[in-house]
């Protein structure tokens, strides 16, 4: 047999499309050349998979090959398809079985000792392999991670020569069944190790009941940064489309540990991060912060720090909850359901504002190291609240001093408020459009009037009074009241363009 096919997967964003590695053997000067427009660690491959099938105890042929990756306008990167190649050429030349091949999808990368290496995407290969009906053949440290999909039959291999001696007998392998965590929960930092702060354990906590966004502002040592910590551990917890998604994302990233299963992402970028780090990009569009985030928390500390054209960036995903990165040679399309919760000084040394401390700064500095964050930003975070600092008896403690509330305790008052949503209307009340928020969080009167005048004396926007109003709904559910009313609107109130005072 001089023609024999293997199939493999590209991939594209978040999507694993489907390959079809042809090899054909044909008389002439020997040589291997790779065609469908292969990246530069796809042509790579000709020399790993030489050294490889030769090492493995195999004749390479010494024939003119050549390897066509279909469809031919589809780029392909990187050295998942090394594997594919291997067979496809050993197939081809008969010195394996084609017939096990054929309800088979293929992805490794081959050492020149034969070894097989792990690559990105395999939870992902899995899941399209499984909707295509066929079987998925991985290296062995991607098995855990590729049986997370459900129904996917997934089968592992370590070495070349060992997985040529399996398809002769056709008794391939199959990896492990993953053993995901039945609860992350205890890997969580603890709110009960924030000393006072209750108003901004409050704000968190609505935030978390709700998916709001959240900027606190305040000056240095005050608990910011320890109260973004512990957001994930009062978030409601994953659900199994939800995990499978999140592990989807880590997957096209660094890999997914399967031990990290049902764990809510936690990502801090450092201020210095470029646009493209945050939405993702690169000649073959990459994930970025937003998206590695998705069901989870994206925390931007000293938030006029970063620069202001790359802030600009997450307007559009905070709406959407989605990224678009194109490309002259491809499109992806990435997830980017995070929530956003932002820490910043009032002013440049910090303390505006702070009884205990004296700024230093004139109005200009002020003014100036505010502007670095755009009103519409601003406008698209919910709540906004400004965090002292703590008072010293409170920091201290002491023998009468009572015992924070533990995280524990504020997650069951989060989940049956979020429970309350998913019920009535299917998404936490951060993602209710126009429509929905005028059916689910029409004030009573006296909450309608005061929402009027506050519109009047705080000139609130549109989409100011829209989420105001996502907040108070958060807020009424978080009491167990069915209608939104004055004390839940006046609350919410407070939390719109107080971090900045």
């Amino acid at each position: 047999m001089s023609l024999a096919t293997v199939h493999a997967r590209a991939q594209n964003g978040l999507d694993a499309e489907g390959v079809g590695v042809e090899v054909h053997l044909a008389p002439g000067l020997p040589g291997l050349s790779i065609v469908g427009l292969p990246e530069a660690s796809v042509r790579e491959a000709k020399d790993r998979v030489r050294a490889a099938i030769v090492n493995s105890g195999y004749r390479f042929p010494l024939q003119r090959i050549t390897c066509n990756l279909a469809p031919a306008d589809l780029p392909k990167e990187g050295s998942r398809f090394d594997l594919a190649i291997a067979l496809g050429i050993l197939a081809a030349s008969g010195q394996i079985p084609a017939e096990p091949l054929a309800a088979l999808e293929v992805l490794g990368e081959l050492s020149l000792s034969g070894e097989i290496r792990p690559i990105r995407g395999a939870l992902p290969a899995a899941l399209k392999a499984a909707a295509a009906g066929r079987a998925l053949l991985v290296p062995e440290a991607n098995g855990a991670e590729a049986r997370l999909a459900r129904g996917a039959r997934v089968f592992v291999a370590e070495r070349l020569g060992t997985l040529c001696a399996e398809l002769h007998e056709n008794r391939l392998r199959p990896a492990d069944a993953a053993t995901p965590l039945a609860s992350a929960d205890g890997a969580a930092a603890d709110l009960a190790e924030v000393r006072g702060q209750a108003q901004a354990k409050r704000a968190l906590e609505i935030a978390a009941a709700g998916a709001h966004s959240l900027l606190m502002s305040g000056p240095p040592g005050g608990g910011k940064s320890m109260l973004a910590q512990r957001l994930p551990g009062i978030l409601p917890p994953l659900g199994d489309d939800e995990a499978l998604e999140v592990a989807a994302v880590a997957s096209i990233g660094k890999g997914f540990d399967p031990r990290d299963w049902g764990r809510r992402p936690y990502r801090a970028p450092h201020h210095t991060a470029s646009g493209a780090a945050l939405v993702g990009g690169g000649t073959q569009p990459r994930p970025g912060e937003i998206t590695l985030a998705h069901h989870g928390v994206l925390f931007l500390d000293e938030l006029p720090e970063f620069d202001r054209d790359v802030l600009e960036v997450l307007r559009e995903p905070l709406e959407r909850g989605a990224i678009t990165i194109s490309r002259a040679a491809r499109q992806a399309d990435f997830p980017a359901r995070f929530q956003l919760v932002a820490a910043m000084n009032p002013c440049p040394c910090g303390y505006l504002g702070d009884a205990q401390g004296e700024c230093r700064c004139t109005p200009d500095q002020v003014a100036r190291y505010r502007a670095r964050i755009s009103g519409p930003l601003l406008d698209r975070i919910d709540l906004q609240l400004f965090v002292p600092r703590v008072a010293r008896e409170e920091l201290l403690g002491g023998a009468a001093h009572t015992p924070e509330e533990p995280s524990a305790a504020v997650r069951q008052r989060v989940c049956a408020a979020r429970q309350r949503q998913l019920d009535r209307q299917g998404v936490p009340n951060a993602q209710l459009g126009l429509r929905e928020l005028e059916r689910w969080a029409r004030p009573d009167a006296d909450g309608t009037a005061l929402l009027q005048q506050a519109m009047q004396r705080l000139q609130l926007s549109a989409r100011a009074y829209h989420r105001t109003l996502k907040v108070a709904r958060t807020i009424a559910d978080l009491a167990a009241q069915p209608d939104v009313g004055a004390g839940h609107i006046g609350e919410a109130l407070r939390y719109r363009a107080a971090a900045l005072r």
